[in-house]
């Protein structure tokens, strides 16, 4: 495994340009929650969207923020947490760190007011690649991979700007990017 190869936990943080002209992961911050032969998988963590978890599932009672996954199945709700002793069928990503898992429990967790938006943070859709698909545009300089212990809790301290400072953190060189109007016409 190479520096710039991903796995399980790392980050991608795209360059300032779109993909492809996707315009969805213009300035994304990404944690890759699954990588295997076949794939990957990730969430963006720094576009909130204007819902909120109960303005999808009403009988959630709580106003937790939801954020876009990605464009692959945007009509379904995904889940990261900090929480698997109370969650059950949750995956690994990183320390302190779970994807999924019982969504009844969490309903009822959330309900209960045992959790609350400092334990899960909730995605629709998800970003997903096949695994020469992301291997591509890692070589194509799509994304810088940072493959670091994350630092920062997704949960709480999470911003649309995370894009900026992620990307002033990663190295100085990036600066030029990082402090670049989002429309080039605008300079």
């Amino acid at each position: 495994m190479t520096p710039n190869s991903p796995k399980i936990g790392t980050v991608l943080t795209s360059y300032p340009s779109t993909i492809g002209g996707d315009v969805i992961f213009s300035r994304s911050v990404i944690l890759i929650t699954e990588y295997n032969p076949e794939g990957a998988v990730g969430f963006i963590l720094n576009k909130p969207l204007n819902i909120s978890i109960s303005d999808l599932i009403p009988f959630i009672d709580l106003n937790i923020t939801v954020y876009k996954g990605g464009p692959v199945e945007t009509d379904k709700i995904f889940f990261i947490h900090n929480v698997p002793e109370l969650i059950q069928g949750s995956i690994a990503i990183a320390e302190d760190l779970f994807w999924g898992g019982d969504f009844d429990v969490l309903t009822q967790l959330l309900n209960d007011r045992e959790i609350d938006d400092s334990n899960v943070v909730f995605f629709l859709g998800y970003s997903g690649w096949d695994y020469s698909q992301l291997n591509n545009e890692i070589e194509d300089e799509y994304w810088i991979v940072d493959n670091r212990e994350l630092k920062i809790n997704i949960f709480t301290q999470i911003q649309p700007e995370f894009w900026r400072t992620h990307l002033l953190e990663l190295d100085e060189k990036y600066a030029i990017w990082a402090n670049a109007a989002e429309s080039p016409e605008l300079n």
